[in-house]
């Protein structure tokens, strides 16, 4: 991509998509190009279409999605894939037919069977059962990466798959009801050292294992990949280290100052019992995330108090 080169990157409100512009124009990159969803329903075929005709972008990096944690999938499947699907379909298919030069698409690991082999690698997908309490979410974003493919043997289209590990960061989304899990644990920690409670509860039992990427840290890797990266193999982007969730929850309680009993309700759903990416394509290919969990996650609580609390 040059610097003048028209990037579109859809979802530019969102986590991910913001990490993405700020990453841009940090690079020097001055024909980035956003849409609100008032400005382009990415949902509106039509519009979508009238889009890519009008502005005719180079490059597409597609991280629009409808996103949320485990109590947001259950509660509302039909959008999650709703959603997701039309938005990937809208983008994907649009792009190729305005001839955009190369289109991004990011997953996310939850794609992974269930009880696939630790750590993850990319030929495991569609090896197994998916997990139940995500499987909306998951079948839509195995969707687009099919659609990728699909479009790269039939038509030619460079489009490339990325499948990112649990994410966060500025930006995040920290409402307890439909947070992710690192983000509801800031909010709730923060709660609850502003109320003065002795006591937090955590859903699940604590044991499962997660790993967790700065979000500024996947913008750098899509950047690196949109450069030297051009072939239908999905690529796994993470740390390659993962932390059990009472792990996660007592180091987010030191980093808040939450200084009462951690609680673990096993009555709530665990998940997938660990979930930790094979980054060795990745690795191979010339990146490496840089940004350290307990960093991390003192850097997004410095946002949440200044603007996201």
């Amino acid at each position: 991509m040059d610097k003048d080169s028209r990037i579109f990157v859809a979802g530019h409100r969102g986590l991910v998509g913001s990490a993405l512009v700020r990453a841009l124009h940090g690079a020097g990159y001055t024909g980035v190009m956003t849409r609100t969803r008032a400005e382009c329903d990415l949902t509106d075929q039509a519009a979508v279409a009238a889009l890519f005709e009008a502005e005719r972008p180079e490059y597409v990096l597609l991280a629009a999605a409808r996103v949320g944690g485990i109590h947001a999938n259950d509660v509302a499947p039909a959008e999650f894939i709703r959603d997701n699907l039309a938005i990937q379909t809208n983008v994907i298919h649009s792009a190729w037919r305005a001839g955009v030069g190369k289109l991004l698409f990011l997953g996310s690991s939850c794609i992974y069977p269930k009880f696939a082999p630790q750590p993850l690698r990319e030929e495991y997908l569609l090896s197994g059962a998916l997990e139940p309490t995500n499987q909306w979410y998951a079948v839509a974003k195995i969707a687009g990466i099919k659609m990728c493919q699909a479009y790269r043997r039939q038509y030619g289209f460079a489009a490339i798959s990325l499948m990112p590990t649990n994410l966060y960061g500025p930006g995040d989304n920290f409402d307890a009801e439909s947070s992710h899990v690192l983000p509801a644990l800031i909010s709730r920690f923060h709660a609850a050292r502003a109320a003065g409670r002795d006591e937090v509860t955590v859903w699940g039992t604590g044991t499962p294992r997660r790993e967790f990427l700065h979000v500024d840290d996947l913008a750098s890797a899509c950047l690196h990949l949109m450069g030297c990266y051009d072939a239908e193999e999905i690529v796994n982007v993470g740390t390659g280290q993962d932390v059990t969730i009472a792990e996660l929850a007592g180091m987010v309680a030191e980093v808040v100052g939450f200084e009462g009993r951690i609680v673990f309700d096993p009555s709530r759903p665990d998940g997938t019992p660990r979930k930790l990416l094979d980054v060795s394509r990745l690795t191979a290919l010339g990146w490496r995330a840089r940004i350290g969990l307990r960093e991390g996650i003192a850097a997004t609580y410095d946002w949440f108090l200044t603007r996201g609390a």
